[in-house]
């Protein structure tokens, strides 16, 4: 992210525990075919790092370089690598508005669940566009809220979810970024865009509880909270009511949570 973009999420344990649990295959199976032996890649916006890890474990020899505008995430970033004995991986703060990287350096430059966070999404494309080399690949995965879908059905619930988009939209971000992805990547410069999709589900007792839990726990604890009670959009009663619907949902037998996720694969 750059320095000016406010994240809705912040980095409150609740939300780390969802980022360490996304891997290159349930985050990222649309990239893998092109992360080969010898690759260099660029992983921005990769917070705790365990993405950028398993596409160094498929490149090596190649290099992979994680950046992110947090530091304090990269520190664990690098212990994972060095308890993984991975020394093919590199971890800096950068601004993804101002990459301090050649032109044509990277093979593959990959971001997750970033663009829908910043308020110049296209700006950061064309800068991703410019470091990656010629026949190279930028790939780009975000969710889309306004595709999201759940059961049971819960007026706690949908008031969540527009309360979220609210709370991104004051923050001049993109939670439905998952749909604009391709159009904002022609802005950028892209002829050659490559679309897919995909999604996460949660339906299992341990899907249930895991994916409830954390949300519950954003909910009254994250900087989503503390933005969403700041800008007057709600109360602090209301968001435990919202905590309890997550609660509700996460103990229904029949619970079950989609989140879709747009893909694109871009050559410069």
């Amino acid at each position: 992210m750059g320095s000016s973009d406010v994240y809705t999420h912040g980095h409150h344990e609740s939300v780390l525990r969802s980022h360490q649990w996304r891997t290159a295959e349930n985050s990222a199976g649309y990239l893998l075919d092109d992360l080969q032996p010898g690759t260099e890649v660029l992983d921005v916006g990769c917070g705790p790092g365990t993405i950028t890890l398993d596409f160094a474990e498929r490149v090596e020899p190649g290099r992979v370089l994680g950046i992110d505008n947090a530091e304090n995430l990269l520190t664990s970033s690098r212990s994972a690598a060095a308890a993984r004995g991975l020394d093919n991986a590199e971890f800096e703060t950068a601004d993804v508005y101002r990459l301090p990287h050649a032109d044509d350096t990277f093979d593959v430059v990959h971001a997750h669940q970033v663009l829908q966070h910043l308020t110049d999404p296209v700006a950061a494309l064309r800068e991703m566009r410019r470091v990656c080399r010629p026949g190279g690949i930028v790939a780009v995965r975000d969710a889309d809220y306004g595709g999201m879908r759940w059961s049971p059905d819960h007026p706690g619930m949908d008031r969540w979810l527009e309360l979220y988009r609210s709370v991104a939209q004051r923050n001049n971000a993109h939670p439905d970024g998952g749909k604009h992805l391709k159009s904002w990547a022609l802005r950028a410069g892209f002829s050659d865009v490559t679309c897919t999709a995909s999604a996460w589900c949660f339906a299992t007792p341990e899907e249930r509880a895991w994916w409830g839990n954390l949300w519950a726990d954003r909910i009254r604890q994250s900087a989503f909270a503390t933005q969403a009670l700041s800008y007057g959009l709600t109360t602090r009663e209301e968001l435990e009511e919202l905590a309890g619907a997550w609660h509700t949902w996460r103990d229904s037998d029949d619970g079950w949570f989609a989140v879709l996720n747009a893909e694109i694969r871009c050559r410069p």
